[in-house]
C-alpha cells in the first residue's frame, strides 16, 4: 500500500530549486493529511509518506552520499570484505550536507508539530543491502542514542559502549517517546531486497498485532518511533536490487539530565 501523500519536492537543498505550497487550497489539503499521519503515526507507531522526493532528487542525494562515503577513511564507514560500503555511522560528520536533506515544508511543519518546535536532529546514518552482501535484522527497538560523554553516571542512562569510536548510551523510555526517526528511501523497496518489518502498536507496548511489510518506491519516507518494534530478513537469493535508506533521529528534548550532551543537535 502506497503511504499517505503530502507533496513531493522539487529538487531543494543540494539539488538547487524551491519546494513552496502552491495556493490556500493546497495548504489546507496538506493540513488535513498531516492530521492524517499524525493520527497513524500516535495509533501505529508508524505512518508511510508517499513521493516526497522526486526520481531526479533522489538521484543528487545517492551522487552526493557515494562521494562521501567513498571518501571515508576513519571507519564509520561499514565495508564488506570487497570494500563494499553496506552502512555508515556519523552521517552528520561525514557528510555535513546531509543534515540539511530532509528539510522540505511539509515535513518541517509534520515534525514541529508532532516534537514540538524546538526538536532537532541528533543522528544521521546510512543503510544499504547490496545483492552480493545482504544481512538481517532481529526483532528490536531502537534504545541507543549518541552522546558526548558515556562515562557520568546517571540514574537515566545505561550500557555505555562505543559505535564506530561515538560513545552511546541506552536511552530511557520517557525521552525515546519524545523522538521520531524519519527514512528516506533511495531506492524502490520490494519483497525482493530485504524490507523492514513493523509491529504496529508495539511502541506502546502491544506486541499482539500481525506484522506489516514497509514496501514502497525510491524517494518515499517513512515516520516511525524509535520504541516500534521491527526487524528485516536479508535479501532474496539472485536479486540485484539495493536496499538505501538514510536514516535521520530527531528529538523533541535537547536538554538532558545527568550532565549528558547529545553528540549532535542540530536544528
Amino acid at each position: 500500500m502506497r503511504g499517505i501523500s503530502i507533496g513531493n519536492g522539487d529538487a531543494e537543498n543540494i539539488c538547487g530549486a524551491k519546494n513552496a505550497l502552491r495556493n490556500p487550497g493546497e495548504s489546507a489539503t496538506i493540513f488535513v493529511m498531516s492530521q492524517n499521519a499524525i493520527t497513524r503515526l500516535d495509533t501505529d507507531g508508524y505512518v508511510e509518506l508517499a513521493a516526497i522526493f522526486s526520481v531526479v532528487e533522489v538521484e543528487c542525494i545517492a551522487d552526493a552520499l557515494t562521494s562521501a562515503l567513498a571518501q571515508n577513511r576513519d571507519g564509520s564507514t561499514m565495508r564488506a570484505s570487497d570494500g563494499g560500503i553496506y552502512g555508515a555511522r556519523n552521517l552528520l560528520q561525514l557528510w555535513p550536507g546531509v543534515a540539511s536533506i530532509w528539510k522540505r515544508p511539509h515535513l518541517q511543519a509534520l515534525l514541529c508539530e508532532i516534537l514540538g518546535p524546538s526538536f532537532g536532529l541528533v543522528r544521521v546514518l546510512f543503510f544499504d543491502k547490496p545483492p552480493e552482501n545482504s544481512w538481517a535484522l532481529p526483532w528490536h527497538k531502537d534504545r541507543a542514542i549518541a552522546v558526548r560523554d558515556h562515562r557520568l553516571q546517571s540514574e537515566h542512562f545505561s550500557k555505555p559502549r562505543f559505535r564506530a569510536g561515538v560513545p552511546h548510551v541506552e536511552a530511557p523510555e520517557w525521552l525515546l517517546e519524545n523522538m521520531l526517526t524519519l527514512r528516506v528511501h533511495l531506492d524502490d523497496v520490494t519483497e525482493m531486497n530485504g524490507p523492514l518489518k513493523v509491529l504496529p502498536r508495539s511502541h506502546r507496548g502491544d506486541e499482539s498485532a500481525t506484522p506489516v511489510t514497509i514496501l514502497g518506491r525510491r524517494g518515499d519516507v517513512l515516520l516511525m518511533r524509535p520504541l516500534l518494534s521491527h526487524a528485516s530478513n536479508a535479501s532474496e537469493p539472485g536479486t540485484t536490487q539495493h536496499r538505501r535508506i538514510l536514516h535521520f533521529e530527531f528529538s523533541g528534548i535537547e536538554q538532558l539530565p545527568d550532565g549528558f550532551e547529545w553528540h549532535d543537535f542540530v536544528r
